[in-house]
């Protein structure tokens, strides 16, 4: 089991009204208990992750995007899936660093269940950053491109 998916079950249980969360994944399983404002694992297969770190993991999540988006606009994911720069394998990307794009432009694809979603852009600006590789895996509401503003 992915660990950014265990560090989102805990985050969910602490900020939840649930005194227990128990997930299985084929012969992986995982089960995370609250007692007393701490987490324990009661399984011998469960993950357990050290107290501290997990607040300032949650943080830094949390505070990246809200940075970046002071002085640009910032195309974000709308799905889980796979980003893909291009239409098809070789060909040009949609955009670049430095292009001009307008609203409504196809930015890029998100591959999600075998479908390919293309991805517009909500702002008008030239492209300050690319974040993501071709064919890196994406979740919902990470930042893919920065637009001036």
């Amino acid at each position: 089991m992915d660990i950014r998916k265990v560090k989102k079950l805990i985050e969910m249980l602490e900020n939840s009204n649930l005194e227990e969360i128990e997930i299985q994944e084929g012969e992986e399983s995982v089960r995370l208990v609250k007692s007393h404002g701490s987490l324990q694992s009661i399984q011998p297969q469960s993950i357990v992750l050290p107290q501290e770190a997990q607040p300032e993991v949650i943080a830094q999540e949390i505070e990246s995007p809200e940075m970046t988006a002071r002085d640009s606009n910032s195309i974000n994911s709308p799905m889980v899936g796979t980003f893909y720069a291009s239409a098809s394998p070789g060909a040009k990307p949609f955009i670049s660093v430095g292009d001009i794009v307008s609203e409504g432009d196809v930015v890029c694809i998100v591959e999600a269940m075998k479908m390919m979603n293309e991805i517009k852009s909500e702002y008008s600006g030239t492209v300050l950053s690319v974040n993501v590789e071709n064919a890196e895996p994406v979740e919902y509401g990470q930042s893919l491109f920065e637009l001036s503003k």
